[in-house]
């Protein structure tokens, strides 16, 4: 059985930065993901660094940190991720009340600039400006999330890092220590095992019954071709009611949902949202489901028209384009926009999942971690929460 310093389950933007930093702390790494074809929640996201959202000291410093990184990232890897910095726009729909609205995102660390119809039109003329009473600006950045990781990747390998595409079925452990990870077709041993696997954490920790906040939707949008259509900024409507049912469905009360999945929708939220890429291509809308069944079956054409006809009325010259409905899990934790940490009842198994805004959060929250294992202590990561909830 092969044996490495630590084995990272999950290849999207988490555990891909996380197995670069540690790579870089002269580690034996190993890199585990199921599906050599790229066909995960970081390839189907829009890449927005939202640097605006810290809400307290520590997340405030990451979100700086986490910015000045992908300033700066490209170089480092050594291959371009096509970052670049642009507006993202909250549009106001007519029936929203503007003051109300404004003062729901007062609570981040860079306010937004509330925009009148027509500035925001003029900022972005694809905008339905029968459909909207105005918006929230703030500066945010954006990468190509595809290729992130795999610049994150490469670099990982350059550095002496080994990538294994097979499915994690189960953790071994020996006592209170955890040493290894099993797969559909092997066994290895490590010193340390992360979980890294975005909605399917939830599982592993079960397997080792362990209850840790994290949670995942079915989100549900649709990639395009490349198009001449140009988008100048980055859309998606003022409301936060996707994060308000993720907190809703972890309250207490609700987290027995969790212990029995089913497939019944337990809250959804469609999003009239829009990317575009630098190939001209686009990511389109967002259904949010919270469904606790991670193998639930979507009902594609339903899903599909509900996100065109969402756009229909925002965007309208981009509702029609042709395009591929993808589904897939996003994880999400309860209390932290993130759970990272080692797992104190089991030696040798951490977390570094669950993320929220997870292209800012990750880049810096991976060199701190990786420091952290290597050295035993690190300032941000010591003023983490413990992760010790057991069920």
């Amino acid at each position: 059985m092969d044996n490495y310093d630590v084995v990272v389950i999950g290849g999207g933007l988490t555990g891909s930065a996380l197995s670069y930093e540690l790579a870089k702390q002269d580690l034996r790494v190993l890199l585990l993901e199921k599906d050599r074809i790229s066909d995960n929640a970081t390839i189907y996201s829009y890449g927005g660094i939202a640097y605006w959202c810290g809400s307290d000291d520590l997340t405030i410093q990451l979100c700086n940190e986490g910015i000045n990184i992908h300033r700066n990232l490209s170089a480092e890897l050594e291959a371009d991720n096509q970052f670049q910095e642009l507006n993202l726009l909250f549009t106001i729909a007519p029936n929203q009340d503007i003051k109300e609205v404004e003062s729901a995102y007062q609570q981040f660390h860079i306010k937004p600039q509330l925009l009148d119809l027509e500035t925001t039109v003029a900022l972005e003329p694809l905008l339905n400006k029968n459909a909207i009473a105005g918006s929230l600006r703030f500066p945010q950045g954006h990468v190509n999330p595809e290729k992130t990781v795999l610049a994150y990747q490469q670099a990982f390998l350059k550095l002496g890092g080994k990538i294994i595409y097979e499915k994690v079925i189960g953790l071994l452990k020996k006592d209170h220590k955890i040493t290894g990870i099993k797969t559909t077709k092997n066994s290895y041993s490590a010193e340390q095992v992360i979980i890294s696997a975005g909605a399917d954490s939830r599982s592993l920790l079960q397997q080792l019954n362990l209850n840790l906040p994290v949670y995942f939707s079915h989100a549900q949008l649709i990639k395009t071709k490349p198009t001449d259509i140009k988008l100048k900024t980055l859309i998606m409507p003022a409301t936060t009611k996707r994060l308000d049912i993720e907190k809703q469905v972890t309250q207490m009360e609700k987290t027995s949902l969790w212990e029995k999945p089913n497939d019944e929708i337990q809250a959804d939220v469609v999003e009239a949202g829009a990317i575009q890429f630098a190939d001209g291509s686009f990511c389109l809308g967002q259904i949010s489901q919270i469904i606790t069944d991670i193998n639930a079956q979507i009902e594609k054409q339903v899903s599909e028209n509900r996100i065109r006809e969402a756009l229909d009325k925002v965007l309208p010259s981009l509702a029609s384009l042709e395009g591929q409905w993808h589904n897939c899990q996003v994880a999400f934790s309860q209390g932290m926009p993130f759970q990272v940490g080692k797992i104190k009842q089991l030696e040798g198994l951490s977390m570094f999942s669950g993320f929220t805004s997870p292209f800012v959060f990750v880049p810096p929250l991976a060199k701190y971690f990786a420091e952290y294992l290597t050295d035993g202590k690190n300032d941000i990561i010591d003023r983490l929460p413990d992760l010790t909830k057991l069920s």
